[in-house]
């Protein structure tokens, strides 16, 4: 239930920082990120200061927030977020790459953070595909599904897994070919409307696995040597 109100919000008007009143809007948007949070306004507004939707501000002169021990206000992309209809779905997109993620998708990261969710999930997809070709010393010319599939050839393949069976090297080849096929690919030939910010993450999420797995494999193949 909305009970206390997030110590985010909880703007003091004796603040001696100049303010600006948070629009309806923007109280809806906050309000409805904040009280996801199952732990409670303190949580909530720890999380609305992690995403930037809130800064901390000077005490007001009749002392600080009770809760957190600082008066805060809505921050620039708290703003913005406000007047974005989907600024809900973006923040928790957003939430999906807040952990690591391989450094070969930095630029990935800082894309998606743009809001260019096209580039940022061709991005992702290029650094599996170039890093599967350096792993298993192919040759430029191999691109795409036809890179994959001799990379992860279940009989041949460089970084296919010599302990697995058959039928899990080929779905391996499989997933790999698929996820270049659907993510990568189109965007090279293409303009692709990705507007998506939850699939777009995702998109990288998957990039992230799949990097993990050619890691491994070079893992083996230096073991081997």
């Amino acid at each position: 239930m909305l009970g206390t109100v997030p110590p985010c919000l909880a703007i003091p008007m004796a603040s001696t920082v100049l303010v600006d009143l948070v629009p309806p809007i923007a109280l809806g948007v906050l309000l409805a990120v904040a009280f996801w949070q199952p732990s409670g306004p303190v949580e909530a507004g720890v999380a609305l200061a992690a995403a930037g939707c809130c800064v901390v501000t000077a005490a007001s002169s009749r002392g600080s927030d009770t809760i957190t021990g600082h008066w805060q206000r809505v921050s620039e992309t708290g703003r913005d977020l406000s007047k974005d209809p989907n600024a809900v779905t973006k923040v928790w997109a957003a939430d999906r790459l807040a952990g690591d993620l391989d450094p070969l998708l930095v630029s990935s990261r800082s894309n998606f953070a743009l809001g260019d969710y096209e580039t940022a999930s061709f991005a992702a997809m290029k650094a599996v595909e170039v890093e599967v070709r350096r792993v298993a010393g192919l040759p430029n010319e191999m691109l795409g599904v036809a890179l994959m599939r001799k990379a992860f050839g279940p009989k041949d393949g460089a970084l296919r897994d010599p302990d697995a069976e058959g039928g899990e090297r080929q779905a391996t080849a499989d997933l790999f070919a698929g996820a270049i096929g659907a993510y990568k690919n189109p965007a090279s030939h293409r303009t692709v409307q990705f507007e998506d910010s939850i699939e777009a993450a995702e998109t990288i999420q998957l990039a992230d696995l799949l990097l993990r797995i050619v890691h491994r494999a070079e893992m083996r193949l230096k073991r081997a040597l």
